[in-house]
């Protein structure tokens, strides 16, 4: 006669297999099938069984990938350990799946966890680039593809999207979200989410490529003092609400399944101990099912927080505060026993964080199927395929912004006999991955050099010089430089940062090109001038940079970001005219680090920056504007808006609007053009920004081409949170503005009437 156990796990694997039989609109996540089984399961678990659930492991590295920590397998067995973070291979991930499954006494399937950021061996643009493509479509696609070859070589979850607004580029993880503005990082989030987990609302979860999805930071992350990663948050709750808060909610509602909680404090409660971010908000405002995670060693860091004295204060606040899963500092598995065992924690507690973990864990199918991603011939189907790298190509190209082009520098002609192609990243493969490139492969990256040799073919010359260091001074090869410029027919500089300059820890304190790049760059520029040779500027950066005198000096510029394993080829189509650059910019770029932070959808103050009058919000020793604002990007081609206009001049609070705009390619290309929505409350109940972006659309004109540009927006783009924080739309006038970024803008205005709507309640009180 069968056990309890076998009978639980037969039928577990029945409802798992009949995952796709459910109704489409509903998530594995939130179904009775997944509560069911993880009751039964929890009945037959021991408390160290079920702390064990709630333990992530890190893996260590060595010569042939990465590898269970020494006694990783032991713990397996003995049910000690509920997922790993950074391990992979279908091999492997199967290995250590085998043991779970069959030498531990409940036999529940493991998780493997990896920061699939922005591809996995197929690396696509960082996620700033993707947001400058201003296409949610291709966003989504981008994390569908990283997906499916994730998944071949054993992840099963992966810790992104990371959400965090960021207005300040100091702050390195700027590249790793989608910038400054709150609306592009709410439709950025929700595309990502559904590329992972291959569907809205979490119902593609169960298919064999699907991902689990992790939103990050929450929250606020981005808002660090000082720009310095891992600092402090000190922000209103009308702030976190308006400006930080929409791109976690968008992802939630898009049904992402796991949160991961920030490194950060607000208002001095860090957000592993917050049970109000997690409890209140998360939970009871948004109504999440899923789990929430440490992030790596973020429960012990109540410690030097000032919040608990030891691991074991740590964890009972972590517990408390709704943290499921504690990942690598074994927090949980060293202390959380004894404060259940005396009381000082409920046990009850412990089981909903392991009821949520095995949930997800029967979304995934692991219960029917626990090798279902442990597949080597799928491994060997989708590492690098060339359906993915074509997808990286096109995601790289269209994350590209041209920011000057004085004279029609570019494109560049294609018969050129010989071209100087000078900077310390021109040839630099893991610049062109980015940071947080998972398995990606410098060797395996086209560097700018290699995309411009690939196209120029072997009948042109292409030196490479490097000119000058990354980020030290050093004029040494300054002279080498103008001799490749004196022997070259064309000139392009390929200028920024190092791979590992963005990203986590990599905090700057000036957003200046570092070391001697700019005047590398200065003293080229004038050589290719004396010889009047064309000359590009092509940036490779994960940040807004401060680079007025090449604004000044350079007759073309290029924005190129980290734009993945086609980073030199999606470059040379821009440069030699195969492919007509649309991208925006989704981050201002300021004049000089000193006027950070500077975003374009600042609340206005009693002193608007007037120039002829000096009492007002200015600087003495710079211009208050921008270097470039946030939307900005040029063609190849010209575009003319005209015949901005309404549906009707005035709606009634929770009425939607249509806005149109005709649009016509004036130039003699085909060419993309993001066309942008902006509004503003003339008068509120309290300050508003000067403008918000509340809607965008990608478009391809020919030439000559004259398209009507619709936008149709609801109740949610006029509302605000008043003084009692509660969500509404107040009656009045409003200005629609509508471009081609966020300065230049024609504009129009709606009058709301009525009473005031309400749309939510008032906000959680913060504690």
């Amino acid at each position: 006669m069968p056990s309890q156990l076998t009978r639980i796990v037969c039928v577990a694997a029945i409802g798992a297999s009949t995952l796709n039989a459910q109704t489409p609109r509903q998530s594995p996540l939130t179904s009775a099938r997944a509560s069911q089984l993880a009751d039964s399961i929890l009945r037959l678990m021991t408390l160290e069984e079920k702390i064990g659930q709630l333990n992530q492991l890190p893996g260590r590295g060595t010569q042939t990938g990465p590898r269970a920590p020494t006694g990783g397998e032991a713990m397996i067995r003995t049910g000690r350990v509920g997922s790993f973070l950074g391990i992979f291979g279908a091999d492997y991930t199967r290995e250590l799946q085998q043991i779970a499954t069959r030498e531990s006494r409940l036999r529940i399937p493991l998780l493997f966890g990896l920061d699939v950021i922005h591809g996995f061996r197929t690396i696509y643009p960082i996620p700033l680039g993707e947001a400058a493509s201003f296409d949610p479509a291709r966003v989504e696609f981008s994390a569908r593809q990283a997906a499916i070859e994730a998944t071949a070589h054993g992840i099963t979850w992966t810790f992104a999207p990371m959400v965090d607004i960021a207005r300040d580029p100091r702050w390195g993880r700027i590249s790793e979200g989608a910038g400054e503005d709150p609306y592009l990082g709410t439709v950025m989030a929700a595309a990502q989410v559904r590329g992972f987990q291959g569907g809205d609302k979490g119902t593609g979860l169960g298919a064999p490529d699907a991902l689990l999805s992790t939103v990050k930071h929450y929250a606020a992350y981005g808002g660090a003092e000082g720009g310095r990663d891992y600092n402090s948050v000190e922000l209103s709750e009308r702030t976190l609400w308006e400006t930080y808060l929409p791109p976690y909610q968008a992802a939630v509602n898009a049904g992402v399944a796991t949160v991961m909680a920030s490194f950060n404090d607000i208002g001095g409660i860090p957000a592993h101990s917050s049970e109000w971010l997690i409890g209140d908000v998360l939970r009871d405002r948004w109504g999440f099912k899923g789990l929430v995670i440490s992030d790596w060693g973020g429960i012990g860091e109540l410690i030097p927080h000032g919040v608990a004295a030891n691991k074991g204060d740590a964890g009972i606040l972590g517990i408390r505060a709704g943290i499921d899963i504690d990942m690598s500092d074994a927090v949980y598995a060293d202390s959380l026993a004894a404060a259940v065992r005396t009381g000082r924690v409920p046990l009850a507690l412990v089981d909903s964080a392991v009821k949520r973990v095995l949930r997800l864990k029967y979304a995934l199918g692991l219960f029917a199927d626990p090798y279902r991603f442990n597949d080597a011939a799928r491994e060997r189907l989708y590492t690098l395929a060339q359906p993915h790298l074509d997808a990286a190509l096109q995601a790289a190209r269209e994350g590209i912004v041209l920011l000057k082009n004085a004279n029609r520098t570019l494109p560049l002609r294609k018969n050129l006999g010989s071209i100087a192609v000078i900077g310390p990243l021109a040839d630099d493969g893991a610049a062109a991955l980015g940071n947080w490139a998972a398995d990606g492969r410098p060797e395996e990256a086209i560097t700018v050099s290699a995309g411009i040799r690939k196209a120029l073919g072997a009948s042109a010359r292409v030196v490479n010089v490097r000119g000058a260091p990354v980020d030290t001074v050093d004029t040494t090869g300054f002279a080498m430089a103008r001799s490749a410029v004196a022997d070259a027919e064309a000139v392009v500089l390929v200028l920024g940062e190092r791979h590992n300059m963005s990203g986590e820890a990599s905090s700057r304190a000036s957003v200046e090109l570092p070391g001697s790049q700019r005047d590398l760059a200065l003293t080229v520029i004038r050589a290719a001038a004396s010889g009047n040779k064309p000359v590009v500027v092509v940036l490779m950066n994960g940040r807004s940079l401060a680079i007025p005198e090449l604004v000044r000096d350079a007759p073309a510029i290029v924005e190129s970001w980290f734009l993945g394993n086609q980073h030199g080829r999606a470059v040379a189509d821009v440069l030699f005219g195969d492919y007509n650059p649309g991208g925006k910019l989704p981050v201002t770029f300021p004049r000089a680090t000193g006027q950070i932070q500077l975003y374009y959808n600042h609340r206005n103050t009693g002193r608007p920056a007037d120039p002829a009058n000096g009492y007002t919000s200015k600087y003495l020793d710079l211009p208050w504007t921008p270097l470039f604002p946030f939307g900005y990007g040029l063609s190849y081609t010209t575009f003319a808006y005209s015949s901005l206009r309404l549906s009707a001049p005035k709606i009634v609070a929770g009425d939607s609007l249509t806005v149109s705009v005709d649009v016509k390619n004036t130039g003699d290309r085909a060419g993309d053009e993001v066309v942008q929505l902006y509004l503003r409350d003339s008068v509120a109940s309290v300050a508003e920004p000067v403008k918000s972006l509340k809607a965008f659309r990608r478009v391809t004109l020919q030439p000559a081409e004259t398209r009507t540009v619709t936008f149709r927006i609801g109740a949610d783009a006029f509302s605000l949170y008043d003084r009692r924080m509660r969500k509404v739309v107040e009656p009045g006038m409003f200005t629609v503005f509508v471009g081609t970024n966020s300065d230049d803008v024609a504009s129009t205005h709606v009058q709301i009437t009525g009473d005031t709507l309400v749309l939510a309640p008032a906000t959680p009180r913060f504690r």
